[in-house]
């Protein structure tokens, strides 16, 4: 297995391929939890832990008992039910651990079941037929790019609530423009990653 190739997979699933500022999965989160630094960095690193576990877990799945079998159009659904167990685990620890935590989260803790990033990365693991150490480091990256996107974004948002927008801009649309213009700026890795290697 190539070094090199596993730094682009995960360089690439934090900056090129985010899947919040670029392929627009995993908004509701992003969205809802982003207004306090420590809430979002809380969400990322459940996100983060659950993405990991799922993709430890679904790929052995998929590779192991669902293509030999002939059973894989159950895909989704299995990898669904294996998301949802994860976060089930995790917030129990955090009710357990980290109560704070886990009132700060609220219902956004339980929507992480729900988050198309998580289904998301282990669906594309199996699609870009990544082996089990290149899956496992896209889904560490892609983890990585929701913190990422979840700590830059809680920053604008502090500083959007502290402006004086427009009356009609107050709210949900300046948020909504926010998020578009810190979108904008990731498409500026594109062709970044491949080309750092030469």
């Amino acid at each position: 297995m190539d070094f090199r190739a596993l730094i682009i997979i995960l360089l690439s699933a934090v900056l090129v391929n985010n899947y919040v500022l670029r392929q627009f999965l995993g908004i509701c989160p992003f969205l809802g939890v982003s207004k306090e630094l420590g809430s979002a960095t809380g969400m990322s690193i459940a996100v983060i832990f659950v993405m990991l576990m799922a993709t430890a877990v679904t790929w052995p799945l998929q590779m192991y008992l669902l293509v030999p079998n002939g059973l894989g159009y159950l895909q989704t659904i299995v990898f669904i039910l294996v998301i949802a167990a994860l976060v089930q685990l995790v917030e129990i620890a955090l009710k357990k651990y980290i109560p704070a935590l886990y009132s700060a989260l609220g219902v956004y803790l339980p929507l992480i079941t729900t988050n198309c990033a998580v289904l998301g990365v282990t669906i594309a693991n199996i699609n870009k037929e990544y082996g089990f150490a290149e899956s496992l480091v896209n889904a560490f990256g892609s983890g990585l790019g929701f913190f990422l996107a979840m700590v830059i974004f809680s920053g604008v948002r502090g500083r959007t609530e502290d402006s004086e927008p427009p009356e009609a801009f107050r709210g949900l649309p300046i948020t909504l423009i926010s998020a578009a213009i810190l979108s904008l700026s990731f498409f500026g890795f594109n062709g970044v990653i491949e080309n750092l290697f030469g």
